[in-house]
């Protein structure tokens, strides 16, 4: 597969939460260094997601707003 995206950061499953309509995923990409992604349940049923898996996290966004 061929993306756009440059922020393309490989891991491994540590949690997959799941709600009513979307779920929380986190990939540790790095030691200690986890990203969370919100996807629709059907997004991790059709993934296939589960503890353990590898998984990519790949961002693509205009802009990110940080706060504090």
């Amino acid at each position: 597969m061929k993306l756009s995206a440059r922020n393309v950061f490989p891991g491994k499953v540590v949690a997959v939460n799941r709600g009513q309509t979307t779920a929380h995923v986190k990939i540790e990409v790095a030691p200690g260094l986890v990203i969370t992604s919100s996807i629709t349940v059907e997004a991790v049923d059709d993934l296939g997601l589960k503890v353990g898996d590898t998984a990519t996290a790949i961002i693509k966004a205009s802009e990110v707003i940080v706060g504090k």
